[in-house]
């Protein structure tokens, strides 16, 4: 039976024109001309018998059927799109895992390890995309998640299951001119500083001073990064103490960009897990990277 699919190209023109609201930037991105991409979303209006978009004077705007629709094409073309590069890269000769991950894990962690599994197990290629959050792997293309969480958020996560790695340290960091010739401060003193927040971790630094027994009214106050990265790097410019996990700042404190404030480490309750969905049979790529991290979260937390 023969599949009720628009053209490729016309599905094309329909993302990009729905992703710019522009058939002129649409024409741009994909080296036509403007009426060929007209041409083509017509042709699949016509065949979805829907209309996409609305004209007006100023150009051209999604209606709600074709905002819906957009988001239903370009998530099928970007499947399409990595499937075609595995196979590109002779996909049958290798075995992808698509890897979400916390993106200073994957960054300071992950990537300095991975040549490491490229040696012992040459057939694997691992496709990384950042993710701070939970999703639902049902919606997506990811075979496995790098999550950092509390044992209860992992297991709130429906249809997953989890292998732990490594357990989350913070610690108070800063540029060594912050200290001002000293060589490390108390907890109370820490709260006299300007104090970096993550924005993912908005109570850590109350929790910090909780567990040291100081009283810090500014403890939700100063500018908020995203990522650890960017609070780590703020601190190294010494705009302030950042809290963060120790096994993400090691190279900055060898080298001395970033040195610890206070003595006070403090487990955070989170940990590192290795989160993929449950299934019947899982691809031997992913046990093979599971077992692979294990074993390298292992090493790492061996003195």
């Amino acid at each position: 039976m023969r599949r009720k699919i628009p053209s490729t190209q016309a599905l094309q023109c329909f993302e990009s024109a729905a992703r710019h609201q522009s058939y002129t930037r649409a024409a741009q991105e994909l080296a036509l001309t403007q009426s060929a991409v007209s041409r083509q979303i017509a042709q699949l209006e016509s065949f979805l018998n829907v209309q996409l978009f609305q004209r007006t004077r100023h150009g051209v705007l999604l209606t709600p059927s074709g905002a819906e629709y957009a988001q239903q094409v370009a998530r099928r073309l970007d499947a399409l799109e990595r499937d075609t590069l595995d196979a590109m890269a002779r996909f049958g000769q290798s075995r992808a895992v698509h890897l979400a991950a916390v993106p200073t894990f994957a960054t300071r962690w992950l990537m300095p390890r991975l040549p490491v599994l490229a040696r012992q197990h040459p057939e694997i290629v691992v496709h990384i995309e950042t993710s701070t959050r939970p999703f639902l792997f049902a919606d997506t293309e990811r075979d496995a998640a790098l999550y950092a969480g509390t044992p209860e958020q992992v297991a709130n996560w429906a249809g997953t299951q989890a292998a732990e790695l490594l357990p989350e340290v913070v610690v108070p960091v800063c540029g060594p001119a912050l200290l001002a010739g000293r060589s490390k401060l108390q907890a109370a003193d820490v709260a006299q500083l300007p104090l970096l927040q993550q924005s993912t971790r908005p109570d850590a630094w109350r929790q910090w001073f909780e567990a040291n027994g100081v009283e810090a009214p500014l403890a939700l106050a100063g500018p908020r990064h995203e990522l650890f990265s960017l609070t780590a790097t703020a601190a190294a410019h010494g705009l302030g103490v950042a809290l963060v996990p120790r096994l993400l700042v090691e190279d900055e404190l060898a080298r001395g960009d970033l040195v610890v404030a206070c003595d006070r480490p403090l487990a955070s309750g989170r940990r590192y897990w290795f989160v993929t969905p449950e299934r019947a049979e899982e691809p031997v790529a992913v046990t093979l990277l599971r077992d692979w991290l294990v074993a390298a979260a292992q090493a790492a937390a061996t003195p």
